[in-house]
C-alpha cells in the first residue's frame, strides 16, 4: 500500500528536537528523507533512546557543508527534493550558502522549512533557542504550578514538539499550494511563536479580557470542579464544569446536596468557592479507591481517568489496543520499541518502517543516486568532503 507522501523527497538538516519533531512526521507519513549529518558531529548519543525515538524512517549522508565540494552535492539533493529542513540559527544557513534564496534558484519547487529559537525577523533573531527558555518567555511556567509556587517548566519539551509540528503543517499547507502555482516557498516558525500560540484561551485571558491569567495548579483554571482529587489509594483527575456535569457528579458519588448548596449552586459559586468545593469532594472520593472512582464516574457521564506513571501509561490494555507503541528492528542494536503514530488515515496509514540510521550508513547509495561515479564517491571520501 502507497503511503501518502510517498511521492516527495525531504532533505533533513535538522538537530536538537524541533526540526527532527518535524521531520519525523513526514516521514512516517510516507516522505522519503535523506538526512544529512557532519562527519565530525559527536555520535555518542546515537545509540541511546532519544535519537532512536526521533530519527526512525531516515536514510543518512554525511557531508561537509564547510567545503564548497559538500554545498555543491546539497545542491544537487535539493535539485531533485521537494522539501529541505533546518533548524539553524537564522544567520548560519545564508553564511553556508544554503538558506531559501540561494536553493530556490537551482529548485523553484522547493519548499524550505525552518525552525529557529525567536524567529527569522526581531530583536532577539539571532539568540540561541532553547525549548525551556521559551516555556518561560512564552507564558507558560507563569501558569503551570501551584498557586504561589513560582514559574515551573512543563514535564516535556512542548515548545521544541509543537514547533516541530506547527512546521509539519505549514509545509504540507506549501505543498498543497504548490499544485495550484507550481511554485516552492520559504515556510518558517520558531519556539517562541509555538509557544505563545499554544497558550489558546489563556491567552485571549490577556488579550481579549485583560486579566492575566494566575497558576492555577491541578485545578482546571475556569473550569470548576475540574482538576486532581484524592482517593482512597492515590489520586484521579474529573472534568465536571457545567450545571450538568456537576449535577451528573454530586449524584454519582453520594453527594446530592452539594448541588444545591448555596455555595456551589452555580458556576460562579463555585469559582468564588473552589477550595471549599474541592474538599468537600475529597471528603466522599478517599472513602474508595480510584478504581471504583474511575468506573463509576465514566459510567455516569462524567469524564474521570486515573494518573499513570509512563510505564503504566504503556501497559494500559486501552493504550495496547490502539497501539500506540511499536516493535521495529535495528540492525545493530536487536528489537525495539518505540511510539507509533497517534493519527490514523483510513486508506493510506502511515508507519514506522525504519529504525533510526547510523550515520553515514546510506552515503554512497545517495551519492550514487545523484550519479557520482564510482571513482568521485572515491574522491569525495578521500577528501573528507562526505
Amino acid at each position: 500500500m502507497a503511503l501518502p507522501l510517498e511521492p516527495y523527497t525531504l532533505i533533513d538538516l535538522t538537530r536538537a528536537r524541533s526540526g527532527p519533531t518535524c521531520v519525523r512526521q513526514l516521514a512516517e507519513m510516507g516522505a522519503k528523507v535523506i538526512k544529512v549529518e557532519n562527519k565530525g558531529e559527536d555520535d555518542f548519543a546515537r545509540d541511546g533512546f532519544d535519537f532512536q525515538n526521533l530519527h526512525r524512517n531516515k536514510r543518512s549522508i554525511t557531508l561537509d557543508l564547510k567545503n564548497p565540494r559538500g554545498v555543491e552535492v546539497l545542491k544537487r539533493l535539493a535539485a531533485r527534493a521537494d522539501v529541505l529542513v533546518e533548524n539553524y540559527r537564522p544567520d548560519v544557513k545564508h553564511r553556508l550558502g544554503i538558506d531559501y534564496e540561494t536553493l530556490s534558484k537551482v529548485n523553484p519547487r522547493l519548499v524550505y522549512g525552518s525552525i529557529s529559537g525567536f524567529g527569522q525577523s526581531g530583536p532577539y533573531r539571532d539568540r540561541p533557542g532553547y525549548d525551556q527558555i521559551a516555556q518561560g518567555m512564552g507564558g507558560l511556567m507563569s501558569i503551570t504550578g501551584l498557586p504561589g509556587q513560582g514559574p515551573v517548566r512543563v514535564g516535556i519539551p512542548v515548545a521544541d514538539l509543537t514547533a516541530g509540528m506547527f512546521l509539519a503543517h505549514g509545509i504540507l499547507v506549501a505543498l498543497l499550494e504548490r499544485e495550484r502555482s507550481g511554485r516552492g516557498q520559504w515556510v518558517h516558525t520558531s519556539l517562541l511563536e509555538a509557544m505563545v500560540r499554544m497558550l489558546d484561551f489563556q491567552a485571549s485571558r490577556w488579550t481579549l479580557g485583560k486579566e492575566i491569567p494566575p497558576q492555577a495548579g491541578n485545578d482546571h483554571p475556569t473550569g470548576i470542579p475540574t482538576g486532581v482529587f484524592k482517593t482512597s489509594d492515590g489520586h484521579i483527575n474529573i472534568a465536571a464544569s457545567g450545571q450538568v456535569m456537576y449535577r451528573r457528579l454530586c449524584e454519582a458519588i453520594g453527594t446530592p446536596a452539594l448541588i444545591d448548596d448555596p455555595r456551589f449552586k452555580t458556576p460562579a459559586d463555585r469559582s468564588k468557592n473552589r477550595l471549599a468545593l474541592n474538599a468537600e469532594l475529597d471528603k466522599m472520593l478517599m472513602t474508595k479507591p480510584s478504581a471504583h472512582w474511575v468506573d463509576v464516574l465514566n459510567k455516569a457521564g462524567v469524564p474521570c481517568g486515573p494518573i499513570y506513571n509512563v510505564k503504566e501509561v504503556f501497559e494500559d490494555p486501552h493504550v495496547q489496543a490502539l497501539g500506540l507503541a511499536v516493535t521495529i528492528q535495528h540492525p545493530r542494536l536487536g528489537k525495539q520499541s518505540v511510539q507509533n503514530l497517534p493519527v490514523t488515515l483510513s486508506r493510506t496509514p502511515g508507519a514506522v518502517r525504519t529504525a533510526s540510521p547510523d550515520m553515514g550508513q546510506h552515503t554512497d547509495a545517495i551519492l550514487a543516486e545523484l550519479g557520482y561515479s564510482k571513482d568521485e564517491v572515491a574522491a569525495l571520501h578521500r577528501d573528507n568532503v562526505v
